[in-house]
């Protein structure tokens, strides 16, 4: 079976109030997309939806057979949904977007035109974004040009989400890279190859809520930070070289007012106030320290990195509990490593 030159990975999590409006404005996109590629696939993937998501998407693959879905066991989140997504998607360009349509369709014709440019590469960044709070743009601001600051060695950009295009050659190195705690967009621009932005203006979610609250971001935040950077273990030694600077400097202080002023360091205050930042010092370099060890703990485990349930409109796949590699062989026989 000819594989297809175009997919599209839309993760779906009790997403019913805009499927509908969704699959109206996919069948728009396509029809355009018909003079530009050669054939076409769209892989939603049910991240473990509580509502009628998952009816309505097997409804939608009985009726076109270029859909298809993968039905997680349960909920194992977005960037492990993406991940299911690259795993099963045969295209020779594969688009990552989200559903609820903040991410414009439209986008992808102007997508497919850079990369018949010759970039592998491309992704968007956000030049509005409607309907969001002014405390989500000033935070996700923050964290993106923090986390370049971090990173150092590896650019993510800022303003980019997960919304890109990715040629076959960067589907088949990401698949490569297993570990559980997953940032997708930072594997990504970690993996290099010719890279390009690509201006949009981000919409407003069509219905229903955000599947990122700020729980949930700040977890994103710091499996970000962890993913890619040691600079919160340096920071252990950074701390413990400050601390005993002031300490030796604290102590000769305190032998200068005895041995050349003959008065007694009163000093209680003083000594509370060292000992209480000390210790939060010490509890906090702990935590730092526990989040590194808790990721190298679930790394171990081998455990796979998400369970499918139920495959649909997938010829020759079956379902299993390590949807891992799919079919590792027959890529590398057709693929040049």
């Amino acid at each position: 079976m000819e594989r297809p030159e175009l997919s599209l990975i839309i993760p779906i999590f009790n997403e019913a109030l805009v499927i509908d409006e969704l699959r109206r404005r996919l069948a728009e996109v396509m029809s355009k997309l018909e003079s530009q590629v050669r054939s076409w696939e769209v892989v939603f993937i049910d991240d473990g939806s509580k509502d009628a998501s998952l009816q309505m998407l097997r409804e939608m693959a009985s009726a076109e057979p270029r859909f298809k879905v993968v039905s997680f066991a349960r909920n194992f989140g977005h960037q492990l949904a993406i991940t299911a997504g690259l795993d099963r998607a045969e295209g020779d360009a594969v688009v990552i977007m989200d559903a609820d349509l903040q991410d414009p369709p439209e986008v992808v014709l102007e997508m497919i035109t850079r990369w018949r440019d010759g970039f592998d590469v491309v992704y968007c960044v956000r030049r509005s974004r409607a309907g969001e709070t002014l405390f989500k743009r000033a935070t996700a601001s923050v964290f993106y040009r923090f986390l370049r600051w971090m990173l150092g060695g590896v650019t993510i950009p800022v303003d980019a989400g997960d919304f890109r295009l990715v040629s076959r050659p960067v589907v088949l190195t990401l698949r490569a890279l297993r570990e559980r705690h997953r940032f997708v967009r930072g594997m990504v621009s970690w993996v290099g190859f010719k890279q390009s932005p690509l201006l949009y203006d981000r919409e407003a979610r069509f219905a229903g809520e955000t599947k990122y609250p700020f729980t949930k971001m700040l977890r994103f935040a710091v499996d970000a930070i962890t993913s890619f950077s040691i600079l919160p273990l340096r920071l252990a030694s950074w701390l413990g070289v400050g601390t005993a600077m002031v300490a030796i400097v604290y102590s000769m202080y305190v032998v200068y007012v005895k041995l050349y002023l003959g008065a007694t360091v009163q000093g209680w205050a003083t000594l509370m106030i060292a000992v209480a930042l000390g210790t939060s010092a010490q509890l906090f370099m702990t935590g730092i320290l526990g989040e590194y060890v808790g990721r190298i703990y679930e790394e171990v485990k081998r455990r796979p990195l998400y369970v499918t349930a139920e495959l649909i409109n997938f010829v020759g796949a079956e379902a299993g509990p390590s949807s891992r590699y799919l079919d590792d062989r027959r890529e590398k026989a057709r693929e040049p490593s």
